[in-house]
């Protein structure tokens, strides 16, 4: 049995994506509004990418300008690359759980409020 379990974490491993990235969960914004900001920046230079969020006026620039931050000092820490190198190679966003409030209204009735949360994922990779 532990032979099996043994043989699944190494192809796993070798199956792992190496490209440098981080993640940012449960950030209290829509993934709409985010997903918005990442076509931004998909497949730009780091420093490109970075000044892109730094001048864009969305209010989601600044969760993923973190993100984007992260990955690279992921990438310059953990693998050695340069950030001179990096491009935006992957970045999306997932829905994460829902917090869902109400609202009252007229003759003893409630609105529902749903207030969305998001996953943001951002890979980078290296210029060849």
């Amino acid at each position: 049995m532990a032979t099996r379990s043994r043989e699944k974490a190494i192809q796993h491993e070798q199956a792992r994506d190496k490209r440098p990235h981080a993640i940012a969960k449960y950030i209290r914004m829509s993934p709409s509004k985010v997903n918005a900001v990442l076509d931004l920046i998909r497949g730009k230079d780091y420093f490109v990418a970075v000044a892109t969020l730094k001048g864009s006026p969305r209010i989601a620039s600044e969760p993923v300008l973190k993100v984007l931050n992260s990955a690279a000092a992921n990438a310059e820490v953990n693998q050695g690359l340069s950030k001179d190198t990096l491009y935006v190679a992957e970045c999306y966003t997932g829905q994460g759980p829902t917090l869902k409030r109400f609202q009252p209204v007229s003759k003893g009735r409630a609105h529902s409020i749903l207030k969305r949360t998001s996953h943001i994922t951002v890979v980078l990779d290296q210029r060849v």
